[in-house]
């Protein structure tokens, strides 16, 4: 049984894990999607969403330095942590979590492994919107007033409608 089991160990030792999840991360900052075994694609969504979290802090100087160096130390690599704070982090800076996701591409032929290709959500312009804006507000979950808005947006409308009827009446009479 695995009560209580957070992690998939991924049959290495500490070091080699940690190592092994590092280069991925490093990977996935610089190239936007990489393909890798399903497994290991999500031991890495645990270990890089909490970093590009990390990025999203609009506090004081000493609060982002603070979050470079904790980055750094899970990264170990200068270019991938300068592509996350001044490439990644302006466009998830709307997004509340889930900045990743994971497509199965079924399994390798050597071994029948199942392959799984994970991207970074935001840089992909095939499911997204398209190019994202920069600076966004954080969405809000709660659905409530969905409806009064819908009125709102069917009144402003027919009002529109109303007003483009007159004016093509106006032009006809001249």
């Amino acid at each position: 049984m695995r009560h209580g089991k957070k992690d998939n160990k991924l049959s290495r030792t500490a070091s080699h894990r940690r190592a092994l999840l590092m280069n991925l991360g490093c990977q996935l900052i610089t190239y936007k999607r990489i393909t890798t075994t399903l497994a290991k694609a999500k031991a890495l969504r645990t270990y890089i969403e909490p970093l590009i979290t990390k990025t999203k802090s609009t506090a004081s100087k000493e609060v982002i330095m603070h979050n470079h160096r904790i980055v750094f130390s899970y990264l170990n690599d200068k270019a991938a942590v300068k592509e996350l704070f001044t490439v990644v982090a302006p466009k998830v800076a709307g997004r509340p979590g889930g900045y990743t996701r994971i497509i199965k591409l079924g399994a390798r032929t050597g071994d029948n492994a199942e392959i799984a290709m994970i991207e970074l959500v935001d840089f992909n312009e095939i499911y997204g919107k398209g190019v994202a804006t920069a600076a966004e507000p954080a969405k809000k979950t709660r659905r409530a007033g969905g409806a009064k808005k819908k009125a709102a947006d069917t009144e402003t409308t027919t009002e529109v409608a109303a007003e483009d009827t007159t004016d093509t009446a106006t032009e006809e009479k001249a």
